[in-house]
């Protein structure tokens, strides 16, 4: 069983033990969550009273089909995180591979549901796997793969898990509309929080065939999200003004946080529109200097040099971190 603690960006709590300081006194740029979030609006008492219905999962389910241009079924669930951890029990734990460098928590929680994990460093390298997981675009160095490229690689894998965390600026690249009428052993996997900005939601969905939707409906429940999720996400997902305003604000900002690091001295490895991976001197002292200007960013044990921000919303934030830097 791997019960060991896996780092991760938002650990904001060791910043806070390590350098001082109270959470409001930092700038938390160690994630890739959106500064900027959807909005909220008054929501109705009944999205906290009462237990949620069909009829309001049906409705979240159809937004979220709407907004992702799929006709595959869908699973919401209390975030992309949520469907990591029960994809080591929807088939017999046999030999996986992990596409890296990558997000940890994969190979983490198909390790602790029995499961042998071995890197692979290619797609190709995928093959054979009894499960193949892909993150696209990658997280941290933003790697991206062709729809067509992964399609394919469905027949020569068991399960492929293909994780969209980060998907939602650049559509182009997400299986979601070709599910319906593609292999029926790919499960995606989408973040609500991130785009949104609402990652204390805890909203997600699993995009798959009816086949792999039944059997995560009977591992999550019959109230796998919350009423408020239920509401906010509904609403979010078909305000499609906001999320084009929120794409191409996504974009500029991601320039902007790029022409900040080139003046730093830092080279750009790759990134999403939500956060930029720099290849730095040093990237432990790079996090200590931000960190005695109580800004945190996102180092990784496999690299000496790589170091990783989130995006800054509002214009004194941008101003502090252009001072650190």
């Amino acid at each position: 069983m791997d019960n060991a603690p896996r780092d991760h960006g938002g650990d904001l709590d060791a910043a806070q033990r390590r350098f001082g300081g109270d959470a409001a006194d930092w700038l938390d740029l160690s994630t890739g969550i959106n500064p900027v979030p959807y909005p909220l609006s008054a929501l109705p008492p009944r999205a906290f009273a009462g237990l949620p219905t069909r009829a309001d999962m049906a409705h979240l389910r159809a937004a979220a089909a709407e907004a992702y241009g799929t006709r595959a079924h869908i699973t919401p669930l209390a975030g992309a995180q949520a469907a990591i951890q029960a994809v080591p029990q929807l088939v017999a734990p046999g030999r996986a591979r992990v596409l890296v460098p990558t997000y940890n928590e994969h190979a983490a929680a198909l390790r602790a549901g029995g499961w042998a994990v071995d890197e692979a460093l290619s797609l190709d390298a995928l093959a054979g796997a009894d499960c193949a997981v892909v993150v696209n675009p990658n997280n941290p160095d933003g790697a991206r793969h062709d729809p067509d490229r992964l399609m394919a690689l469905a027949d020569r894998v068991g399960l492929l898990v293909v994780d969209e965390s980060f998907v939602d600026s650049e559509p182009r690249l997400s299986l979601a509309p070709r599910l319906h009428d593609g292999p029926a052993n790919i499960l995606v996997l989408r973040s609500f929080g991130k785009f949104y900005g609402l990652a204390g939601l805890r909203l997600g969905f699993a995009l798959s065939s009816p086949e792999i939707a039944h059997t995560l409906a009977g591992m999550v429940g019959p109230w796998p999200v919350s009423g408020p999720a239920i509401a906010v996400g509904a609403q979010a997902l078909r305000d499609t003004a906001w999320h084009a305003e929120t794409a191409a604000r996504l974009t500029r900002d991601a320039a902007r946080l790029d022409a900040l690091a080139a003046r730093a001295g830092w080279s750009l490895v790759g990134g999403t529109p939500l956060f930029r991976t720099y290849a730095t001197p040093d990237a432990a002292a790079a996090q200590e200097h931000l960190a005695r200007h109580r800004i945190w960013s996102r180092i990784f044990p496999y690299s000496r040099y790589w170091l990783r921000l989130g995006l800054t919303g509002t214009a004194a934030e941008w101003q502090r971190l252009a001072t650190a830097l």
